[in-house]
């Protein structure tokens, strides 16, 4: 069960991997085309603004993808000389040390947002995008990156505790380069 709903999870930031990829490539193609049309003297203005507002948030939505792909780096140096049960225990210990960093920083990001909202912020720039628009996506990217981690740490838990090194270690262990949890 704990390991089909992690399956799950890894599904649901692949598609939104995708999503985030293609937003990146739309983002490319806008900056191409204004780079080509200001060889003409035209220009739509405010692509390098808007794909900074793009790059923010595939940051903080692209962390829950490379979480559930094993794609944060970790020494392991003290896990690959443990057994099953030890490397376990210590993958439960870094993801809930990673989980609550990510709920720290996700806690500390709200109030980047909610002055904006009090304040009516709005970029100087002359687009003058109201600031909420692209501090909310980079804002939920990271609440996702947050409720992706304590998931994982609360199934990988249950998993341990059931004594499913193996399962525990598909869902939340390190993997060397090349290495897949089979």
């Amino acid at each position: 069960m704990t390991d089909n709903l992690a399956a799950a999870l890894r599904r649901m930031n692949s598609w939104l991997a995708l999503l985030v990829g293609i937003v990146v490539l739309a983002t490319a193609g806008f900056v191409i085309a204004d780079i080509t049309l200001r060889q003409f003297g035209r220009s739509f203005g405010g692509s390098d603004e808007i794909s900074g507002y793009v790059m923010a948030a595939v940051a903080s939505w692209g962390l829950s993808y490379a979480l559930t792909e094993f794609a944060h780096v970790r020494i392991d140096l003290v896990r690959q000389k443990l057994q099953t049960r030890g490397r376990a225990w210590l993958d439960l210990f870094a993801m809930s040390v990673a989980a609550g960093t990510v709920c720290i920083i996700a806690y500390q990001a709200w109030p980047v947002l909610d002055k904006t909202l009090v304040r009516g912020s709005r970029a100087n720039t002359a687009l003058e995008t109201p600031l909420w628009i692209p501090q909310s996506i980079w804002f939920s990217g990271w609440v996702w990156f947050a409720v992706s981690s304590c998931i994982l740490v609360l199934l990988a838990l249950v998993t341990v505790l059931r004594g499913d090194f193996r399962t525990a270690d598909a869902m939340i262990g390190a993997r060397g380069e090349g290495e897949d949890a089979t």
